[in-house]
């Protein structure tokens, strides 16, 4: 991984770039070696291979990370079992988790999913959104917005990539001084196997690996 040289150009160290790895085509004990190699941060995209992981592999020190959508549905089960969610991709949503996190009296750590892309097959806020959001989620109890989380669109050009990094990373420069007290925004997640190094340059803090990690290991 070419974390460390790609954060020094953004005037960062790797230490400053955390890097989830992307276990969802892969069993509990794939995962374990991950932990045990060090990795302790771990995306899952369905929340039942995360409900069953997180009982398997209770013993270990590992911290979840839901990478894919939530549906309202599976927030009692899913939210007790993560780190953080990275795909806060609605208000409904939102409204769900901070209810349920009052029930069971934890603080759930979310990210704000942002379509900066503008692909209608993506879920997230668009940029414009985003304000009006943290607006709304300001006056909801017991989550803490950590950030924001993108994924770039499909595309051959490396700069229409990095230049949504880019706009992720100037949004939240943006909304940075308007903050409320909830809203931290010290996270961007964006990033994968096939362009974390321009998300890296970019800012982001949180990478999600999963196939430049797993190459020649059989899915489950």
């Amino acid at each position: 991984m070419k974390i460390g040289s790609n954060a020094e150009a953004s005037g960062r160290t790797a230490a400053d770039v955390k890097l989830v790895a992307v276990c969802k085509y892969f069993g509990s004990d794939v995962t374990a070696a991950v932990v045990a190699a060090g990795c302790g941060e771990i995306g899952e995209n369905r929340p039942q291979a995360l409900w069953s992981k997180a009982l398997e592999l209770s013993s270990l020190d590992v911290r979840f990370h839901q990478i894919g959508h939530l549906q309202r549905n599976k927030v009692r089960r899913t939210i007790g079992c993560i780190d953080m969610l990275h795909a806060g991709d609605s208000l409904r949503l939102l409204n769900s988790i901070s209810a349920e996190s009052v029930k069971q009296g934890i603080v759930t750590q979310i990210l704000i999913q942002v379509n900066i892309s503008g692909d209608q097959n993506k879920q997230g806020f668009k940029p414009n959104e985003v304000e009006s959001v943290l607006e709304n989620v300001a006056v909801m109890p017991n989550i803490d917005i950590q950030g924001m989380m993108t994924m770039a669109g499909l595309q051959s050009d490396p700069s229409k990539t990095q230049r949504e990094f880019a706009e992720l990373r100037e949004l939240r420069e943006s909304l940075f001084s308007r903050c409320p007290d909830n809203v931290s925004l010290r996270h961007l997640s964006m990033g994968m196997t096939r362009d974390y190094e321009l998300a890296v340059r970019e800012g982001a803090t949180i990478v999600r690996i999963g196939t430049g990690l797993f190459a020649g290991i059989p899915r489950v």
